[in-house]
């Protein structure tokens, strides 16, 4: 079938959408942009697919006679198998990195020591692997450098000290073995993995209920199924880096445009506050950028800005949100610089103020800046749309719903679970259109 990619390279993520020939959006991916945006385009890509194959599957097995709940019940342990398998596959990855690393004259005298304290370190980790991917299981993160850092971390201490090892020599060997690993998606053909995910799914529960009939012959049937990539759009903070042509190329004003109009075709105002920018957007009724602004060179406001945040206060960048919703008295923010973030940061607490009126206040300034480049950028229509990464925060949806409707008054607000994905998906349907000749953008 064929299938249009849109890849949106951000600064902190890359994306990544397929769509079907009826503007369908039949999978999404997301990783680490790390500072290799080409790995991380084929890595973002691959999981779209993968999340493409979940779709089909859902597809058949429903014409099939699935049932909806058992349906859920069913992609859900498959997708878990599948994440193990995926996983399983990245150790034994990352243990042949790591003994290949094991050599010179610092090694000389401990070499095989060290091999076996490492091979150690991962046996544990794949013993452990199957609980990380278990019903309920709750892990950080999805990406394979954070789950396999923190418990490579945690492992190596004891077998280091157990061995007569230098912690660190372990901790160095991984350190240069991850980046390589992360820079490898996994090699494995993505059928056979789905396969051994049935099988584990079927050793637990030979009879699955989801309603179909002919479950195995029903997945073998959709694997056979070729996700041919027809035409692909890049976009993006990174997308000048990719060996793409300029037909391959668009902004990110323009993807974002699109994208949002697709979620929302009544959409007239779209914010994004991206990782390393904001902007600003008007569409016209069709989704094509009429007007825009963007903040200027400086990551005020952003997601990046955010981030330097929590790395000051050692908390994830997750926790940044429900903290600040504890607050009723939000600090008055006098700059949201990042260069002088962290000195006013420290003098607050050290007066005494409260973590949570800190953060609240810092919320509501990088949202203040925001409304300034959307009014720059024309001001609220209805119906107004946020995009982005800084979307899924809960403080900053709370500051701006306050903000809009002082300044605008009652405005429609789109927000999208999906809201991070809005860039590659209008990136997507760019792709569409240019292969089906429709060169400036517009629905025929």
């Amino acid at each position: 079938m064929k299938t249009f990619v849109g890849i949106d390279l951000g600064s902190t993520t890359t994306k990544a959408v397929l769509l079907d020939e009826s503007r369908e959006v039949i999978g999404r991916g997301i990783t680490n942009s790390r500072s290799n945006y080409g790995t991380a385009a084929r890595v973002a890509s691959e999981e779209a697919r993968v999340d493409g194959r979940f779709t089909l599957f859902r597809r058949a097995l429903s014409a099939g006679g699935g049932k909806s709940e058992e349906l859920d019940e069913f992609l859900a342990a498959l997708e878990r198998a599948f994440r193990l398998e995926q996983f399983l596959e990245q150790l034994g990855d990352l243990e042949e990195t790591c003994r290949s690393q094991v050599k010179g004259e610092r090694f000389a005298k401990v070499e095989s020591g060290v091999k076996d304290a490492i091979g150690e370190v991962l046996n544990r980790l794949r013993e452990e692997a199957p609980a990380l991917y278990a019903p309920g299981a709750k892990r950080k993160s999805d990406f394979f450098r954070d789950i396999a850092g923190s418990r490579y971390h945690a492992h190596a201490e004891e077998v280091a000290r157990v061995a007569g090892l230098p912690y660190e020599l372990l901790l160095n060997v991984y350190d240069k073995s991850i980046i390589d690993v992360e820079n490898r998606p996994p090699s494995g053909g993505l059928s056979d993995k789905f396969r051994r995910a049935l099988a584990r799914v079927l050793a637990v529960d030979a009879a699955v209920k989801t309603g179909a009939t002919d479950v195995p012959q029903t997945i073998e049937d959709t694997l056979a199924i070729e996700l041919e990539e027809t035409y692909l759009v890049g976009t993006g903070y990174g997308r000048v880096t990719l060996p793409f042509s300029k037909e391959h190329i668009r902004s990110e004003i323009l993807c974002h445009g699109l994208g949002a109009h697709m979620m929302y075709p009544n959409t007239r105002t779209v914010l994004d506050i991206g990782g390393q920018d904001t902007k600003g957007i008007q569409v016209d009724a069709t989704g094509i950028v009429e007007n825009f602004q963007m903040n200027d060179r400086c990551a005020a406001g952003c997601g990046r800005y955010l981030g330097y945040i929590a790395d000051e206060m050692n908390i994830g960048l997750h926790e940044l949100g429900p903290m600040a919703m504890k607050s009723d008295r939000p600090a008055r923010i006098n700059s949201t610089c990042t260069v002088f973030a962290g000195a006013e940061l420290r003098d607050r607490l050290s007066l005494g103020e409260k973590r949570e009126d800190i953060l609240a206040g810092l919320h509501r300034a990088i949202i203040l800046r925001a409304i300034s480049i959307i009014s720059r950028s024309g001001g609220v229509t209805d119906e107004f749309t946020f995009t982005g990464g800084v979307a899924k925060n809960e403080a900053a949806v709370r500051e701006l719903k306050k903000l809009i409707k002082e300044n605008y008054g009652d405005v429609k607000i789109n927000i999208n679970p999906e809201s991070i994905y809005t860039g590659a998906l209008g990136a997507a349907e760019f792709a569409r259109r240019a292969y089906l000749g429709q060169t400036d953008g517009r629905e025929a």
